[in-house]
């Protein structure tokens, strides 16, 4: 499926494709509502328990204007799933990985409505695609920059959700937008705005103590319920979450232990 679409990506999703190839993902086209999705994952079945990878918004504007191609340029979650020796899958955004162009699309479903109902309903659509077919029973949301809003908004819709983990998550997009300057996204959702997640659920959230893209107070505003922030003071947006993931995922299982 990955020969299908890519034939006329775009540089980004081109990059950004190669790097999961080389780490071992496949890729394949997921069906939601009447958006398409790209799904990374390595070989063989899911299995009982699954991680999903959701990633950050990437590149919505270029030079002032809507890009061409969202898709991240530094594939920052790729590194991180492929420290993650769970089951795992990367669903990718509509519109994302060089279907900016498909049926349906537009740039609003990158820039002031990425986190919009739309995108919300279509991603469901179609991880309730996979879950159904491999027979999944408890997902674990992690959730990068954007991707932890989008997690948090998932979350809910899905009873076989286990935990959410997020990471320099910007929680709270009034407050984010506010902080940055910049116009709010009035077609999104707020995740600081929704009902707090069941206390079933556990929840991680990490910030970075030197992070200026999402401050720490952004990613404080949207902890809700039993949801607890966990901020580490060197890091900022990108450095040093790598290293740091295997000590992440080690706290996720001992969460979890805890509440069954």
């Amino acid at each position: 499926m990955l020969l299908v679409f890519a034939v006329g990506c775009s540089a980004p999703a081109a990059d950004f494709a190669r790097r999961a190839e080389e780490l071992g993902f496949g890729a394949t086209l997921v069906q939601g509502t009447s958006l398409s999705h790209v799904v990374f994952r390595p070989p063989g079945p899911v299995g009982h328990r699954v991680h999903v990878y959701l990633d950050a918004d990437g590149t919505p504007w270029l030079g002032g204007l809507p890009a061409s191609d969202p898709t991240p340029r530094r594939p920052l979650i790729l590194a991180l799933m492929a420290r993650d020796p769970a089951a795992r899958l990367y669903l990718g955004r509509p519109c994302y990985h060089g279907l900016a162009s498909a049926p349906g699309c537009t740039d609003a479903l990158w820039t002031s409505a990425r986190y919009s109902v739309r995108v919300v309903d279509s991603m469901a659509a179609a991880l309730r695609r996979i879950v159904a077919s491999e027979g999944i029973a408890e997902i674990v949301w992690v959730g990068y920059s954007g991707g932890g809003s989008l997690a948090v908004l998932l979350a809910p819709r899905f009873p076989e959700s286990q935990a959410v983990i997020t990471v320099a998550a910007n929680l709270d997009i009034e407050a984010w937008t506010d902080g940055h300057r910049v116009p709010r996204l009035e077609e999104s959702l707020n995740p600081a705005r929704q009902p707090p997640l069941p206390d079933r659920v556990v929840q991680i959230h990490y910030a970075g103590g030197r992070d200026r893209i999402v401050p720490v107070d952004v990613v404080r505003r949207g902890v809700a319920g039993t949801g607890r922030l966990v901020v580490l003071p060197g890091f900022d947006h990108v450095c040093c979450w790598e290293t740091a993931w295997s000590a992440i995922l080690d706290e996720l299982e001992r969460s979890m232990s805890h509440e069954r």
